[in-house]
């Protein structure tokens, strides 16, 4: 009988069933059915968020579990739900998070896009200087284009740490490519530790900052951080807990 039911999956092509039948509690055959083919539904997306999550090039999987929203001020029209709900990404808007270096815009770039991966979304994530190494690598054997058509094609492209290292002339062109082919066709979510009043500083053309400016604006909702370094709050607190802890030593002896 399992051999008839092996081959009967093979042909539907859910084989998925094989697996799952005999964990299914029977009550009636309408339940068992309905619940049999709801763990196959909810097993196949699960496995498609892992090869999301996979494909999407995150340094970590953090969500939005437990974080901290006290340095984050959000502009009119935008609020922590609605953030949550990734009604941006739907929408195709963008998300600029600029503030100080340390104030969690990364941890909240990563928390957004893996959530929207588990909701089925296509995400690709990008460190602003790999991303324009990797162009500038590949560009004069003319593979260029298939990491930007691969960016392109995704619902959701964050790109990360833009300020940080200034950009040659041929790097800085390289990202207005990203960005203009981004433009108007999916959300963009950056982050940056430099004002715009800046970013010229990193790309040294005027023209060609004020044109990626634009684009990443429009259609934008900005978030600020501010405050002081998470990493240094969390490095001063292990501090005071091990000096605490060498107190309460001594105390003891």
């Amino acid at each position: 009988m399992e051999t008839r039911l092996r081959e009967h999956a093979r042909t539907l092509r859910m084989s998925d069933v094989v697996d799952l039948y005999l964990e299914v509690e029977f009550e009636d055959r309408l339940q068992y059915v309905t619940d049999l083919l709801s763990m196959v539904i909810d097993g196949r997306k699960n496995r498609r968020a892992e090869r999301l999550i996979r494909k999407a090039g995150f340094p970590n999987t953090d969500t939005l579990t437990g974080y901290d929203f006290s340095p984050v001020t959000f502009p009119n029209g935008l609020d922590r739900r609605s953030l949550a709900d990734l009604n941006f990404i739907q929408d195709k808007e963008n998300v600029l998070m600029v503030g100080a270096v340390g104030t969690g815009k990364t941890r909240l770039a990563i928390s957004l896009g893996v959530k929207a991966c588990l909701a089925g979304k296509t995400v690709k994530f990008h460190r602003a200087v790999d991303l324009c190494n990797t162009l500038l690598e590949l560009y004069p054997a003319g593979k260029a284009g298939k990491v930007i058509r691969d960016i392109t094609q995704a619902d959701l492209f964050i790109l990360d740490e833009v300020g940080y290292v200034p950009f040659s002339k041929a790097a800085a062109e390289m990202l207005f490519s990203v960005i203009s082919n981004s433009y108007e066709n999916q959300s963009i979510i950056t982050t940056s530790n430099l004002e715009f009043g800046r970013w010229n500083e990193i790309f040294g053309d005027e023209r060609l900052t004020a044109a990626l400016i634009d684009r990443l604006v429009h259609h934008a909702h900005i978030l600020t951080f501010s405050g002081p370094s998470y990493r240094l709050r969390q490095a001063l607190s292990r501090t005071e807990h091990d000096e605490d802890a060498i107190l309460k030593d001594a105390t003891l002896t």
